[in-house]
């Protein structure tokens, strides 16, 4: 499978939290060719702060027994992933991020926790990739703050 198939079903995960009037995120983790976990977000459907689509995609993951498949597995999503999206991604080293958009004032990469390698049980760094469908998760981020400005 492609990043284009991989993107696309981040894409449609977010459409999913934007239906819900959440931040259009959707993130999937993939093991050899096979999503192993999905994740949108739902900080505000569930009240709860730390549902962002990226944690959820790995508790999903775990649940279904791919615990083990973490550190061998690549997480797309639609939003660069936050300081705390980033820390779970360092926690179960996760090797590589593919993501649709920047998000400067949360991400992970802009507090350098997603590249250090100071933290001695994280080891490596994991390699963060800019998606070439970047657009199109702009414009679902923009749909959504249009609505949330219009409530």
């Amino acid at each position: 499978m492609s990043e284009r198939k991989f993107m696309s079903r981040c894409i449609e995960l977010g459409k999913m939290a934007l239906a819900q009037m959440e931040s259009p995120v959707g993130s999937i983790l993939v093991f050899e060719n096979e999503i192993i976990g999905e994740g949108i977000e739902a900080v505000h459907t569930d009240d709860d702060a730390t549902h962002h689509a990226e944690i959820l995609a790995v508790k999903d993951a775990i649940a279904k027994g791919h615990k083990s498949k973490l550190s061998e597995s690549i997480m797309y999503t639609t939003h660069e992933p936050c300081i705390m999206c980033s820390y779970v991604i360092r926690t179960h080293k996760i090797p590589k991020i593919i993501f649709g958009m920047k998000i400067d004032h949360i991400g992970g990469a802009q507090y350098g926790v997603l590249q250090t390698e100071n933290v001695p049980y994280w080891g490596k760094a994991p390699e963060s990739i800019q998606s070439e469908f970047k657009e199109e998760c702009v414009a679902l981020h923009h749909t959504y703050l249009e609505m949330k400005s219009s409530k």
